[in-house]
């Protein structure tokens, strides 16, 4: 089994740092797998609290490598038919334009994740004002918060590390270079960027869509882990089913973007 997409020990510490004006400082993870974290030079988010992070979202594990996923690129229905990804929160609605061209691989597991309702019920369960928000996690629908982060589906996905994490860039976490020099995916967790991480795009994340609709849901989201209410895992703060992803669907890309729609209708 997976070990939490956590912290790195030296990256916690400064993230701790950073975030100590806000919120609680995080409590270390116990298997820190992860290399020190580079500084990053990102700018904050509009809606976002003023700290900085240099945290890194990776996976620890002490099992042997999880098999790959066996998810295949979209057909030449889904091409003809172009679709986004819908996540609809307890905050509001956020669309990801999955980037097929680039981590065909990876939207194409995320694609069959979604429609085998594997996310619905499931949330947010690291939020870091400035850095990202991460869910994916099928452990969060259970109630014990402490094996939030622990959970996935059994498998891994190919790195695909092409695209640059901005500002909306939906990416996957993975385990640490140590165990995993390969930089595979996780099969399942994942995470929003609310701000540019130039520090991730040099450690080697798959970035695999974008926000086109949302951001200011998932700026409410990360702006929980600001709140002094809002409960601290050993990875950070957890707002638990205060960011739940009641369901995700799978929708025309014409419903939200019409340009891009007909544009990959003539391709």
């Amino acid at each position: 089994m997976h070990r939490a997409f956590a912290l790195s020990a030296v990256a916690l510490a400064y993230a701790s740092t950073a975030l100590a004006q806000s919120a609680p400082a995080a409590t270390p993870p116990t298997q820190p797998a992860s290399p020190p974290a580079q500084t990053s030079t990102a700018k904050p988010a509009a809606a976002t609290p003023a700290e900085t992070s240099t945290a890194k979202p990776t996976q620890t594990s002490s099992a042997k490598p999880a098999e790959t996923s066996s998810a295949k690129p979209a057909d030449a229905a889904t091409k003809a038919t172009p679709q986004v990804v819908v996540l609809e929160t307890s905050l509001g609605t956020i669309v990801i334009k999955l980037a097929e061209k680039d981590a065909p691989l990876t939207s194409a597991n995320f694609r069959k994740l979604v429609k085998s309702k594997f996310y619905d019920g499931t949330y947010f369960h690291r939020v870091i004002p400035r850095f990202m928000i991460q869910g994916g996690d099928p452990n969060t629908k259970d109630a014990d918060p402490a094996n939030d982060g622990l959970g996935g589906p059994g498998y891994t996905v190919p790195a695909e590390i092409k695209l640059k994490h901005v500002r909306g860039a939906v990416a996957t976490a993975r385990t640490g270079d140590q165990v995993n020099p390969s930089k595979a995916s996780s099969g399942s967790q994942f995470f929003i960027d609310v701000a540019d991480q130039p520090s991730l795009d040099a450690g080697g994340y798959t970035v695999f869509g974008k926000v086109i609709a949302g951001m200011d849901v998932v700026d409410k989201i990360v702006a929980l882990g600001a709140d002094p209410s809002t409960p601290h895992g050993p990875a950070g703060p957890n707002p638990g089913k205060k960011a739940l992803i009641v369901k995700a669907t799978l929708q025309p890309l014409g419903k939200y973007d019409k340009p891009a729609a007909a544009a990959a209708a003539t391709k």
